[in-house]
């Protein structure tokens, strides 16, 4: 009876092996990580006259005020580092390949509304080598890690550079409204991504490429029947070797619409480069954007239609300087970043005579900020920002960059005809992040 139930025993033992043992076969680890950040923070936002716009009530005191400001005080997610609940893991399939994947999801921790509803900042599984990885799904954009990288403040909170709130706006708002101004998917990620990166034996080179399908259906027979909006191609290559790294990326993203006849595409070039000397470390950027588009309008002369392009092109160029010098448990970080606006210069095919619009703007943003490490995992922060708006004309609306929170520009006061432009932004972050 023994022997009988010891090989009965002997045989589950077998039976378990078998369905089991595949996946014990390879070495593979999975490892759930987080960051939960957050802060008191204020906003606000002024607005100034514009010159010559009459107000609806002219006579003192009643005339329109020469300045007008909103502001908000808000408890807030992600101002030091973005708030997030990860899952990644790789398998070791042997012979120097290894399969990975990574599911990573924004969580706000201010009011507990975001958790694990969409692995909305990254979704991807991969296959690397001793050739390169091979990475599939939904993932940062190459242009986005030099804005990133190369910023003392990382792209978050009231610190963070100009450029990724001008490329979110431009590739939502598109001359809208800023309360339009929404972020766009390519612009920091991409989805339906195929990227490629390059191994990291290369003497301190590296690079990557990617294109993101755009997934519309084409029909035979029917010319530019797909429309390629969400199409996204770019690519990032880059140097690192001791305390000097810098990177060169390009992207381009296309909006094209109704069938591909309308042609819209924003171009993103941009460079970056950090030095750290331990006690300091400098970062540098230079970003532009390129916003072209291509219009088919039909116009009829003499009762014959007939078809022709407008095109108007405007141009984002700036960039950013910042340092951050560690003082004992602690990091002071600041950064100057300025961004020159250069209104579409139109052309009309019926007409070939450039017209100009007299908008041009120039935005400038200072920030500081200091952080002090309780622990390798849990730190408190401060930083305050200031933003600045120059013009010529009527502002155009993607220069409207809010300090955030929900904070807009004023345009002007309910019942006058008195028209605001923005003048400039201040915000601060008090918080707390803590890492897992």
């Amino acid at each position: 009876m023994h022997n009988h139930w010891h090989s009965l025993f002997l045989l589950l033992i077998s039976l378990a092996s078998l369905l089991i043992g595949p996946s014990s076969w390879a070495q593979s680890s999975v490892t759930l990580y987080g960051v939960v950040d957050v802060s008191v923070s204020h906003y606000q936002t002024r607005s100034r006259l514009r010159a010559g716009q009459p107000s609806a009530l002219p006579v003192a005191p009643f005339a329109a005020p020469g300045t007008i400001s909103q502001s908000a005080t808000k408890l807030a997610s992600g101002a030091h580092t973005p708030s997030l609940l990860g899952f990644r893991g790789q398998e070791d399939l042997g012979g120097g390949w290894a399969a990975g994947f990574w599911l990573e999801s924004t969580l706000t921790p201010d009011d507990g509304a975001q958790a694990l509803g969409a692995f909305d900042r990254r979704s991807t599984v991969s296959l690397s080598g001793s050739v390169g990885e091979l990475r599939l799904g939904r993932d940062y954009v190459p242009t986005y890690w030099n804005l990133t990288v190369f910023d003392p403040f990382g792209t978050v909170g009231v610190g963070a550079n100009l450029w990724n709130p001008i490329g979110t706006g431009l590739t939502t708002s598109h001359g809208k409204s800023p309360a339009n101004l929404m972020p766009f998917d390519n612009y920091v990620r991409a989805s339906n991504s195929v990227g490629y990166f390059l191994p990291g034996n290369l003497g301190g080179f590296y690079g990557q490429v990617m294109y993101s399908l755009h997934e519309s259906p084409k029909q035979s027979g029917v010319s530019h029947s797909p429309s390629k909006g969400g199409r996204n191609v770019g690519g990032r290559f880059g140097y690192q070797h001791g305390p000097l790294n810098l990177a060169i990326a390009y992207q381009e993203d296309t909006k094209d619409d109704l069938g591909g006849f309308d042609k819209d595409r924003l171009k993103i070039l941009n460079a970056g480069v950090s030095y750290d000397f331990n006690v300091v470390k400098l970062f540098g950027q230079l970003s532009q954007i390129r916003d072209e588009r291509s219009k088919m309008d039909v116009a009829h002369l003499g009762g014959i239609p007939y078809p022709f392009r407008n095109e108007s092109n405007g141009k984002y160029t700036g960039g950013l300087i910042g340092i951050t010098a560690p003082v004992g448990p602690g990091l002071i970080r600041a950064s100057y970043s300025r961004v020159n606006y250069a209104a579409p210069r139109a052309v009309n095919a019926l007409n070939p005579a450039t017209w100009l619009q007299d908008n041009d703007a120039r935005i400038e943003k200072f920030a500081v900020g200091y952080v002090h490490n309780l622990s390798k995992r849990t730190a408190l922060y401060a930083t305050i920002a200031r933003t600045r708006f120059k013009w010529n004309g009527a502002l155009n609306a993607p220069m409207a960059i809010s300090p955030g929170g929900g904070v807009r520009f004023a345009t002007g006061i309910p019942g006058t005809s008195a028209a605001y432009a923005p003048s400039s932004s201040t915000g601060y972050d008090l918080g707390i992040r803590h890492a897992f």
